[in-house]
């Protein structure tokens, strides 16, 4: 199947791993609204909505960039409704934006806190809540968040509760919605990645170079993306994908393609469950010699 003409609001899609998905859909053909609060070029990040779909067109697909910050309910359903009015229809929601501070609670003004549970559990809920009208009359309606298994282990919150909160609430969102909206036919599904993805984020506040040369890029979760919501959304709803199991079980067997550099062993994220066990080895890639 393609996305050919499918309408996808993604949300943070300026960069990183949102921009990743939109192209891997502009490929096909697809319209994009690229949703997301970056105007202006910053000095630390890397592009805006304006570059991301100029990205999107010369791809092959149409872009409607639109400046959003989902904390703002009022402004998610207009900026929604408009990439309907403007596309003719809406088919695929992205909830990729995502807030993070690696901060145990101590250390954590509160603040902080709201900001990231405004961006990941409450932004995703928003934007979930304003699509659904326009997704019941989709002929292959999607939900996909990028959002972490529900693996309620102590590991996974000690270091860092109050990001762990807000992101297992994108998780919760998944769980509930599916089981909301399995009737109607639109498919809710979480993807997370094994390892690192290098982003503005890996770089920039958990490991620096050092942990991007220890990532993967973005497009393994592109690609894997593309494999889900591409697939009937009656036939796979309520899932918790890890991005390498999930290719692998649509055929996908050459994972070193996209490793940032091949000599270093990857990185594991944060929330892979421990009976995940990884399709191909996370080592450094020897030379056979």
């Amino acid at each position: 199947m393609t996305l050919k003409g499918k309408t996808l609001f993604i949300t943070g899609a300026s960069r990183g791993i949102g921009k990743a998905i939109a192209l891997r859909a502009a490929r096909d053909g697809a319209n994009v609204a690229v949703a997301a609060k970056t105007a202006e070029p910053h000095p630390k990040l890397d592009g805006t909505i304006y570059s991301a779909a100029e990205e999107i067109e010369a791809a092959g697909g149409k872009a409607l960039p639109l400046v959003l910050d989902v904390r703002d309910d009022v402004a998610v359903k207009e900026a929604i409704d408009r990439t309907a009015s403007h596309f003719g229809g809406l088919d695929i929601l992205v909830n990729n934006a995502s807030a993070i501070q690696l901060t145990p609670v101590e250390q954590t003004d509160m603040k902080r806190f709201d900001l990231m549970h405004q961006i990941n559990t409450r932004g995703t809920l928003a934007c979930s809540k304003h699509a659904i009208d326009h997704l019941k009359k989709s002929d292959n309606p999607h939900i996909l968040m990028l959002a972490p298994p529900l693996d309620m282990q102590e590991k996974w919150f000690a270091a860092f509760t109050p990001y762990s909160i807000a992101k297992y609430g994108m998780s919760l969102v998944v769980l509930g919605l599916a089981g909301e909206l399995r009737s109607a036919g639109i498919a809710v599904n979480a993807l997370w990645p094994r390892t690192t993805i290098a982003t503005a984020a890996i770089r920039n506040i958990i490991g620096g170079d050092t942990m991007m040369q220890q990532s993967r890029t973005p497009e393994i979760l592109a690609d894997a993306a593309h494999e889900i919501l591409t697939t009937p959304s009656r036939d796979m709803t309520g899932q918790f994908l890890i991005d390498d199991t999930f290719l692998a079980s649509r055929g996908v067997t050459d994972f070193d393609v996209y490793r940032v550099d091949p000599e270093h062993a990857l990185a594991p994220d944060f929330f892979v469950p421990d009976d995940s066990e990884p399709p191909c080895d996370l080592g450094p890639v020897t030379s056979g010699d």
